[in-house]
Order: structure tokens, then sequence, then C-alpha cells
């Protein structure tokens, strides 16, 4: 077995970052076999028709179901879901990547698109949760 270069517990330390790991994975296979499934499009017809029942059909927590149906994509995420299989639910809905990776930051569209051509967030202060920096 490999040694690991640093602790597993250093990943939970990235302030403001989710980072998917196997254990994350595990969590959310079921989540992300529902947003797999809304690549075929009679899928995304019967999940636009009667979203509770279609997500019923899923071994999803219930806390992972009412995340979809809040279109809560930061909790889905602390859920253990991948943002590559959650932006098949924000392409069910229409949504630019755009519009999705805004509603995360609590930001509409434009305001996301105008921060990131003015240069983004500023790392101060984002390097460290344990040793507040």
């Amino acid at each position: 077995m490999r040694e690991r270069l640093y602790p597993l517990e250093d990943l939970e330390d990235i302030p403001g970052t989710t980072v998917f790991t196997a254990r994350r994975s595990r969590q959310a296979y079921h989540l992300h076999k529902f947003c797999m499934s809304l690549m075929d499009a009679e899928n995304r017809k019967r999940f636009k028709n009667d979203e509770r029942a279609y997500l019923d059909t899923f071994r999803m927590s219930d806390e992972q179901k009412q995340a979809v149906l809040d279109r809560d994509f930061n909790q889905l995420i602390e859920l253990g879901g991948n943002i590559y299989f959650l932006v098949k639910l924000s392409n069910t809905d229409g949504w630019s990547t755009q519009k999705a990776v805004g509603s995360m930051t609590g930001m509409t569209a434009d305001e996301y698109a105008a921060m990131m051509r003015a240069g983004g967030r500023s790392p101060e202060g984002q390097r460290s949760i344990r040793e507040g920096n």
C-alpha cells in the first residue's frame, strides 16, 4: 500500500472547497445514478412532470432528494455530489453553467460573471480553516 503524502483530514481544511473523495462518491452513488438518468429525454420529461415521484424511484437519502428539489447545489455537493454529475440537473432546467455556478455563490449569473471579469475572489483568508487564514 502506498503511503499518503498528507492526511485525508487536510482535504477538509480548504475554505470554500469540498474535495470529491471516495467516501463522498460512495455517499452519492444513487444521486449520481439519478443525474445520469437525465441524459435520456424521456427521463427528463418524467422528472419534470413529477419531480418527487421520479426522485422516489432512486435510493437517495431524503436529504439528497430535498436538495435536488431545492436546486441547492452546495448542499448536493456537501452530500457527496460531484459537479460533473450535478450539471445534468442544471441542464435539465435549462440553466447555463454561469447561472448554476452563480447560484452556488449566492450571486445572480450576471453578478457572478462581473465578479469573474473583475479578477475573481481574492485568495486572502482562503488558505486554511484550522489556521484561520
